[in-house]
C-alpha cells in the first residue's frame, strides 16, 4: 500500500499543494513549526478521518477559511482516490468521488501505522489512552470491529441511563436491565475476543523486535480485562455481584470499559520502572508488529509514518529500527535535522524541505 500523491486546501497552515511521493522512503526536514508534521498528519486524517493529535477539528482548517479538503490518490493493487472534507458543518469521506455514508466503512481502506513522539502516553498515561491507541490499530485490521464498539457503547450508555432510573425508583422492571446487561455482554464478547486475538499477535513479534532494537530485555504486552477467560454464565454472575454498586453510583462497574494494557519489560511493569528510552523502544516494538501482522494476515504492508524520529532516540537505536523495516514498506520520516540521517538513507529517499507551509522537492542527497 502506497500514497502516489497527497493534495491539501486549507489544512492547517497549507493554503494549496500538492506533494508527489515516493514509494519507499520519503525525508521530510525543516525548522520546527513550518509544517512537517502537519503534512504526515494530513496522510493520517486521510486514513482514519481524525488526527492523531487529539485536537478539535476545526484547528485542522486553515486560518480564515470554512473548510478543508485532503485528497491522495492511493495504490493498493489499483490506484485509488480518497479525500476528506471537513468543514464547520460535518466530516465528509469519498472513494473515487463516491460518498461514504459511515465514516466506520470508510476506515481500514487505507492503512497508516504512525510512531509519534506522544505515542509514549500509551504507556505513561490512563487506561483510556491506551484503549483508544488499541481502538485504532484494531479498526484498520477489522472494519467490523467499530461496529462492534459502537454498539458496545450504546448500549452501555442504555444501561447507566436505566440504573439511574431504576435508583430513583425501585419498581423499575429489573427484567430490562437484565436484558441490557447480556446485550452488553454478548457485544462485549465479540470486542473482547478482536482484542485478545490482537494482542496475542503482537507478542509474538514484539519481543523479537525489541531485542533487535535494544539489543536486551523480554517485552510483553499483557492484555487487562474484566472479560479475563470469557465465560457469559459466570460474567452475568459478577454483574448480579456488583449491582448494588452500580445502582448507588447509577453507572456500569463491569465491562469492556475498563479494559487495559500492561507494558512489562522482564516481567516490571515500565510504567513504574521503564526507562523513557525503553518506553520508546517498546512502542516502536509495537508499531512494528502490526506491520508483520497486517502482511501476514492481509497480504498488505500499511504506509510507516516515523515523525521526528531522530529526536527521540539515539543513533544505533535509530539504525536498528531502520534495518527491520521491510525494503517494500513505503515509509515517512521527519526531521529538524536532515545530518541525522544516514548518507545510506538520504540516497535512496526523496527529500522535501518544508518552510512555512510550502513544500520544496530538495534533490541534494
Amino acid at each position: 500500500m502506497q500514497i502516489r500523491s497527497l493534495k491539501l486546501l486549507n489544512f492547517r497552515n497549507y493554503e494549496k499543494i500538492e506533494v508527489n511521493f515516493s514509494n519507499k522512503f520519503n525525508l521530510i526536514y525543516g525548522k520546527n513549526g513550518m509544517g512537517k508534521t502537519n503534512l504526515v498528519e494530513a496522510i493520517y486524517v486521510l486514513a482514519l478521518t481524525k488526527s492523531f493529535r487529539g485536537s478539535s477539528e476545526r484547528v485542522l482548517i486553515h486560518k480564515n477559511s470554512n473548510l478543508t479538503r485532503i485528497e491522495g490518490v492511493v495504490l493498493d493493487n489499483i490506484d485509488t482516490n480518497y479525500k476528506i472534507i471537513i468543514s464547520e458543518t460535518g466530516k465528509k469521506a469519498k472513494i473515487n468521488e463516491n460518498q461514504v455514508n459511515k465514516l466506520s466503512e470508510y476506515i481500514s481502506k487505507i492503512v497508516v501505522i504512525l510512531f509519534n513522539p506522544d505515542d509514549i502516553k500509551m504507556i505513561k498515561d490512563t487506561p483510556m489512552i491506551r484503549r483508544k491507541a488499541m481502538n485504532v490499530e484494531i479498526s484498520q485490521l477489522h472494519n467490523n470491529y467499530l461496529k462492534y464498539l459502537n454498539r458496545y457503547n450504546k448500549i452501555l450508555k442504555q444501561r447507566n441511563s436505566y440504573l439511574k432510573t431504576v435508583a430513583l425508583n425501585s419498581s423499575s422492571s429489573k427484567e430490562y436491565l437484565d436484558i441490557l446487561t447480556e446485550k452488553m455482554v454478548d457485544v462485549g464478547a465479540i470486542v473482547y475476543d478482536m482484542r485478545c486475538k490482537f494482542i496475542k499477535r503482537i507478542n509474538e513479534y514484539a519481543k523479537d523486535i525489541y531485542k533487535n532494537i535494544a539489543i536486551s530485555g523480554e517485552l510483553e504486552i499483557q492484555y487487562v480485562s474484566d472479560f479475563a477467560d470469557f465465560d457469559k454464565e459466570n460474567i452475568l454472575k459478577k454483574f448480579k455481584k456488583v449491582l448494588n454498586k452500580e445502582l448507588m453510583f447509577g453507572k456500569t462497574q463491569f465491562g469492556i470499559q475498563h479494559d487495559d494494557l500492561k507494558f512489562l519489560l522482564d516481567g516490571q511493569n515500565m510504567k513504574e520502572y521503564g526507562s523513557e528510552g525503553q518506553q520508546k523502544n517498546a512502542i516502536i516494538a509495537f508499531k512494528l508488529s502490526e506491520i508483520v501482522i497486517f502482511k501476514k494476515e492481509k497480504g498488505i504492508l500499511p504506509i510507516l509514518i516515523l515523525d521526528d524520529l531522530f529526536s527521540e532516540l539515539d543513533s544505533e537505536k535509530i539504525k536498528n529500527i531502520l534495518e527491520l523495516i521491510d525494503d517494500n514498506v513505503q515509509t515517512f520520516i521527519t526531521t529538524t535535522d536532515i545530518q541525522k540521517v544516514s548518507s545510506e538513507i538520504r540516497s535512496k529517499a526523496r527529500i522535501f524541505e518544508v518552510i512555512d507551509g510550502n513544500v520544496r522537492e530538495d534533490n541534494e542527497k
